[in-house]
């Protein structure tokens, strides 16, 4: 569906100066997601423009090193999609949308060879086949990658491509308002973060794919966009969230020096050949892997040492066991007196592997590490610590076309939920944003080609977004953006982190609910130009909500499941539980968030034969 205007020509600025445009799909976030849907759209000939908080190319898929998890079978050939189907499904503690991981598990390869016809370089195997490395709960080798730095090779082809086709692109725009025309999405305002202007663009059909919601807490490998935008933006337009209790703390973030506290340690150290050690030096994974994962775990050292030097047992080390299996293991060496000078453990590929070699394998670690802390990896341990990484909630999609419960509205990415579950395993994250970013990139440009009237973007509506937008310069003494949000990171940090328990998810929203008081009185000054405390202040609303959610479903939720651990609850309730997803709604006043439980999708009983050995 095209119009008769081009890209140029939509543009025109209605009374008060309010810039205008038109498209029939606009999307949020130029990640992987982003980019890989707004493609998918522009091919299935819609109107397309992406509309980015940052600089394209400045997205968090770059911090995804490790590689796409895709069951291509190049190493294994007993590698498929229904194996790596149930290795998701069980990685999530079957929790997932069953439909998720089953179109995940089977497009992912297709998706991997589609990048390398646009022109992204792998790394290869002796017979040159994109070569595929291990990660944790992955049974076998499926990891494509570019060394340690996949995600950026992804993003560099991906908005070379968007940049080729010619997809409109607003770069350092924030979206602040879903625009709606009754229960129909009908376009997006927000403003350009340099001038202050306000923009608002008219689509039907909108694609959010603004990442996660990391900057919620202290410690994290987010960068300063991920507050949780696309999360808030759904709930205020009517859509739901779920699995919102779920939050990844990636086992292996720099500790020191305190600048890049959080930085991510990409696990192909461990899938390459690191090991974890406490201050005592002992390798203290074997003490931690669980009855699930028992039978595929080795329990030595010298078996675990044997796997990595011909691999035929398949009894992998514990090292690679699922993430939050590895951060819980982590946290409780910390909390036993057994952590490093500065409050981690040590991970240690030095002892284990050539110079030569980790520097060929692991190039950006290396230069992390030796630029960031002058630590050289290929002569000493790295100090390493959980950091919370990902959330595996986001917003509720229909899995074949990824539109949420509002019409016109599309999720992709990490902003979507249901595919992880309780946890996501290392490298599903690339091939996630892949496949599901096709499917709502093309799912968002047949709704709008079928349309046989397009919502309407009222004056109404553009005026209230511009009121919203500037109310915190009309509070004189109102209390300072950045030190509700160094609360709110603390709060979360202390009292809704990687272990929780009842009494503190209840101070945390005691305090989550001072902090929206507080911040419906905060203020800021000067003007709208270069003006990055109203950029936060504006972000915090977003953060505030969201951070809500996860308390409030993390307190409903009695059990330790994934990334979710309840030192008060800590066995996994299978028979209740292991049945029902929270979902997120917001609130009849607007304030704030309910949460009801919902079944899980029954998954069809072919698909059960697969978790029967």
């Amino acid at each position: 569906m095209r119009h008769e205007m081009t890209g140029n020509e939509m543009d025109y600025y209605s009374e008060g100066g309010i810039e205008r445009h038109r498209y029939d799909v606009v999307v949020v976030g130029a990640g992987g997601a982003g980019l890989r849907a707004a493609i998918a759209a522009h091919e299935a000939g819609a109107e397309t423009a992406i509309v980015c908080k940052s600089l394209l190319g400045k997205a968090h898929t770059v911090m995804a090193e490790g590689g796409i998890a895709a069951a291509m079978g190049n190493r294994w050939p007993e590698d498929n999609w229904e194996v790596h189907f149930r290795d998701t499904m069980r990685g999530g503690k079957m929790l997932n949308h069953w439909r998720m991981a089953q179109l995940h598990a089977q497009e992912a390869p297709e998706r991997v060879m589609e990048l390398e016809d646009w022109g992204a370089l792998f790394d290869r195997t002796e017979d040159g086949l994109i070569s595929q490395r291990d990660f944790g709960g992955h049974r076998y080798a499926r990891l494509a990658h570019v060394g340690d730095r996949t995600g950026l090779e992804m993003i560099r082809t991906l908005q070379q491509r968007a940049v080729q086709v010619g997809i409109d692109v607003f770069m350092e725009c924030t979206v602040t308002e879903l625009l709606k025309d009754g229960q129909r999405v009908s376009g997006v305002f927000g403003y350009w973060r340099e001038t202050g202007r306000f923009v608002a663009i008219e689509a039907p059909s909108v694609v959010l794919a603004t990442g996660g919601i990391g900057k919620s807490f202290k410690v994290t490998s987010n960068s300063w966009e991920y507050t949780g935008d696309g999360h808030a933006l759904a709930l205020r337009a009517g859509a739901s969230l779920i699995n919102m209790e779920f939050v990844q703390f990636h086992p292996t973030g720099m500790v020191w020096p305190p600048s890049v506290k959080g930085l991510l340690v990409t696990e192909s150290v461990r899938g390459d050949g690191g090991i974890l050690r406490n201050s005592e030096g002992k390798r203290f994974m074997f003490d931690y892997i669980p009855e699930f994962f028992k039978a595929e775990t080795a329990d030595t050292e010298e078996e675990a040492d044997r796997w990595y030097d011909d691999k035929k047992n398949n009894r992998r080390p514990p090292e690679l066991l699922p993430r939050d299996e590895v951060a819980r293991a982590i946290n409780s060496e910390i909390k036993a007196g057994r952590g490093s000078p500065h409050g981690g453990v040590f991970l240690d590929i030095a002892s284990r592997r050539d110079a030569d070699y980790i520097r060929k394998r692991l190039p950006s670690m290396y230069h992390q590490f030796k630029e960031l802390a002058d630590v050289d990896i290929t002569a000493e341990p790295m100090e390493i610590g959980p950091t919370c990484h990902y959330v595996m909630g986001g917003v509720e999609v229909d899995p074949d076309t990824q539109q949420s419960a509002v019409t016109g509205l599309y999720a992709a990415g990490e902003v979507s939920g249901g595919m992880h579950g309780s946890n996501r395993l290392g490298g599903n994250s690339l091939s996630d944003l892949l496949v599901f970013g096709r499917r709502a990139g093309e799912a968002a440009a047949a709704y709008a080609a079928g349309l046989a009237e397009r919502p309407v973007v009222s004056d109404e509506d553009v005026r209230a977004g511009e009121w919203s937008a500037v109310a915190p310069f009309n509070v004189e003494g109102g209390d300072n953006p950045y030190t509700i949000q160094q609360d709110l990171q603390e709060a979360m940090n202390d009292l809704v982190g990687i272990i929780r328990t009842a009494e503190e998810l209840e101070q945390a929203l005691k305090t989550i609910q001072g902090l929206k008081e507080r911040a419906a009185t905060m203020g800021v000054t000067g003007h709208r130009q270069y003006n990055p405390g109203w950029h936060l202040a504006l972000d915090l609303r977003n953060m505030l909500v969201v951070s809500e959610a996860i308390a409030k479903a993390a307190l409903a939720r009695r059990e330790s499941r994934g990334g979710h651990t309840r030192d008060d609850f800590p066995m996994t309730d299978h028979e209740y539980w292991g049945t029902r997803n929270l979902v997120v709604r917001l609130d009849e006043a607007g304030t704030g968030v309910t949460l009801t439980e919902q079944s899980l999708p029954q998954m069809p009983d072919e698909l059960k034969t697969y978790f029967e050995e």
